[in-house]
């Protein structure tokens, strides 16, 4: 049937009638067929225009010895990214999880499996630093990768946000510069890394090749990244140039046989990561004493980091468990370090020679859990035995009562510290020239200065009566005077007493409480500040004592700290003592000499804590990211009006009295404040040059909060 279409000749469209004419009459003009359908298009952003990018490995295969991968692209939303070539920073790595022994004095000792690369580079020593101190440049080999540029028909692209790679390095003869066995029984590991000027993309598969299965195979899952977060910031440790930010990854690369061909030291992971971490305190015994023995390596150009400045603050033992996390969560094989297989770990910390009694680097053959050295133990049990005092003294308590007042109105008050069932303990076991510390107006930001010096508000327990038959302490704070309007006031008492222990170590089967003496260490009981509202002569039983705003994580202090920090070892009540007004007489480092002491300053801008400028500066440990140290509301502005900053003027050293909202800015700020920073905060309120405290209080009017919230405070901060 022939469909003919009638021209009709219009002032409109000529081409629209005819189109609709043949539309109404194409029912009676045709049975035909329809058209196929198209095939729908991708949907995916182009990698040049994603912020974000993850990889993830789908599939990995050995076909004599030829390694083939395969792995998606997609940005944080689940979308597809489209457009990688080869020419992208594209890297790819291969190892595998191998069993190693060691021989020493022809004994055969298994070493557990540990990871070998088979991709590796002899590398000879390059440029030197001016300090070659500690350094024994020699031939290395280094674990390395494979950049997919270098090959024309290795990668390809599917056209969907996936793709494939083959490595050039064959697996299964490899012989040069180093021999590595292929075991197909053996787990193997894949990796890659993409850097885009705009993200970064880590991934890791591991599987084994003669079966294909990726669970039930052999693993060495050690550490979860997560619990280096702890300390360090995520940005801070994405390493080499910022390519390289999975633990996966760097694990299977910083293998056994790699080392730093400046220094000619070992960059094991395992080795490495110790050493790094034991910094200002690894030392090695020489027939003069101990001498420092900081880990150093050699970067590009000669560039030497030297970690002997690093300050890992785990006091007063390194606790295996800030980093060795177990439990639910826990990476696979987070229990090694109790193994007892390798010396690695204990030689990358103590070195090979950590004192004079030690001639051989074998130390777990001694330190071990089933067949241990007279008194040793393992690394578990030894790092344990100076670490279970701090454990026990946890579950001690301290009790305060009978608080009033004598006949000549000083305040007093009885004391009891107790064991982990509630009975008080004897005070041959206390060590009685540890002290309890007394504050008022703790809901806000404790005595002023000038009313009471924190010296005159510590009390020694010897100083105090002892009641052996009660084992109590009375104790009279006769150095200050309370308060003229102490009714109403929240009090506190915060106890930094002592309970002393046995030292471990040698031939000790069990660390205990022991009576004090010349040869037991004293550790604090973890006890919070005992609140009261004082009202005539003694406690108000009916009223609730105020809190004080939510301003750091104590948590999050030991986290990084461990049990004890510089002094006074009962949590990080601090500010008890090291108030906002007040600064140093004098001290020859800070210009003008008037340091401030305040628990802000101490904690924002001094050494230990600043590391950017200060200590390493390798910006591992980042003290802007807020969050390292405060509560979620911790740096909310304007909520402490009535407090007063005191400082010393940077050029003069003369006393100047900052507001409450300024003077925490200043606490790391000040020898940076340009005089535009110093006018935003004059003209919004905030005062810089106070006479005294009451002069501030006066004049203060601080609007910071208008626009400086939490959030905007963190992303200025770098969070």
């Amino acid at each position: 049937m022939e469909c003919k279409i009638m021209e009709i000749k219009t002032k409109s469209s000529k081409l629209s009638l005819i189109a609709l004419s043949c539309a109404a009459l194409l029912v009676g003009c045709s049975d035909g067929d329809d058209g196929a359908d198209g095939v729908d298009g991708v949907v995916g952003v182009d990698i040049g225009s994603t912020s974000t990018v993850m990889a993830e490995f789908t599939s990995a295969t050995v076909t004599e010895g030829v390694v083939t991968v395969g792995f998606n692209l997609e940005n944080a939303n689940g979308v597809a990214v489209l457009g990688l070539t080869k020419d992208y920073d594209l890297r790819f790595g291969i190892a595998q999880l191998a069993q190693v022994s060691e021989t020493i004095d022809e004994v055969e000792y298994n070493r557990g499996y540990q990871w070998q690369a088979y991709i590796n580079v002899l590398k000879q020593p390059g440029d030197l630093p001016d300090d070659t101190t500690g350094l024994i440049p020699s031939p290395q080999y280094q674990a390395n990768v494979e950049a997919a540029s270098n090959c024309e028909d290795c990668f390809v692209d599917n056209g969907d946000g996936s793709y494939s790679y083959s490595f050039m390095q064959n697996i299964a003869n490899v012989t040069e510069p180093l021999a590595v066995t292929y075991g197909e029984d053996n787990t193997h590991r894949a990796t890659l890394e993409l850097k885009l000027p705009q993200a970064t993309a880590n991934a890791h598969h591991d599987w084994q090749p003669s079966s294909g299965e990726t669970s039930g195979i052999q693993t060495r899952n050690v550490v979860n990244i997560t619990a280096c977060y702890t300390c360090h910031q995520p940005e801070s440790l994405e390493l080499h140039g910022g390519r390289r930010v999975d633990l996966e990854n760097c694990a299977s690369c910083h293998t056994a046989t790699s080392g730093d061909p400046e220094s000619g030291n070992s960059v094991d992971f395992t080795y490495m990561i110790h050493a790094i971490h034991k910094g200002q305190d690894r030392e090695t015994s020489t027939p003069e004493g101990s001498v420092p023995a900081p880990y150093k390596i050699v970067g590009y150009g000669g560039s030497l980091h030297d970690y002997g400045k690093v300050t890992f603050p785990q006091k007063p033992a390194a606790n295996c468990a800030s980093c060795h996390v177990e439990g639910d969560g826990a990476p696979a094989n987070a229990d090694l370090f109790k193994a007892d297989l390798s010396n690695t770990a204990c030689v990358g910390c103590h070195t090979e020679k950590p004192s004079q009694s030690h001639s051989s680097t074998n130390c777990v053959s001694c330190h071990n859990a089933t067949d241990t050295y007279r008194g040793t133990g393992n690394a578990e049990k030894r790092h344990g035995d100076v670490l279970k005092a701090y454990t026990d003294a946890e579950a001690m308590g301290v009790t305060f009562s009978n608080i009033g007042l004598d006949t000549a109105g000083k305040l007093m008050f009885d004391v009891q510290i107790t064991d982990a069932t509630g009975a008080a303990i004897a005070g041959e076991f206390i060590n009685q020239g540890t002290r309890v510390v007394v504050a008022w107006d703790s809901d806000r930001d404790f005595p002023a200065y000038t009313d009471a010096s924190y010296s005159l508000r510590r009390f020694k327990l010897q100083d105090g009566t002892y009641d052996a038959a009660t084992k109590t302490f009375s104790i009279v704070a006769s150095t200050f005077d309370m308060p003229a309007d102490a009714d109403g006031k929240t009090f506190e008492l915060w106890s930094a007493v002592e309970v002393c222990f046995n030292n471990g170590g040698y031939a000790v089967a069990e660390v205990v409480m022991t009576a004090c003496s010349d040869n037991t260490r004293s550790v604090a009981v973890k006890e919070l500040p005992y609140h009261f509202v004082w009202s005539g002569s003694g406690v108000d039983d009916g009223t609730q004592a105020a809190m004080r705003r939510s301003i750091i994580d104590a948590a999050k202090c030991q986290g990084c700290h461990n049990q004890e920090n510089h002094h006074y070892n009962n949590g990080y009540n601090c500010q008890t003592c090291h108030t906002s007004d007040k600064t140093t007489k004098g001290d020859d480092s800070f210009p003008g000499g008037m340091k401030p002491t305040s628990f802000a300053y101490k904690a924002h801008e001094a050494e230990g804590h600043y590391l950017k400028y200060a200590g390493v500066q390798s910006g591992t440990v980042l003290k802007t990211d807020c969050s390292t140290c405060h509560t979620d509301d911790g740096i909310q502005l304007g909520r402490a009006t009535d407090r007063v900053w005191r400082y010393g003027d940077t050029t003069t050293g003369v006393d100047i009295w900052v507001s409450s909202d300024a003077g925490a800015c200043l606490s790391c700020h000040q020898k940076y404040l340009s005089d535009s920073g110093a006018s935003h905060i004059t003209s919004n309120g905030g005062i810089l040059d106070g006479m005294d405290a009451a002069d501030v209080r006066t004049r203060s009017a601080e609007a910071c909060s208008t626009c400086h919230n939490p959030s905007q405070l963190l992303e200025i901060h770098g969070n």
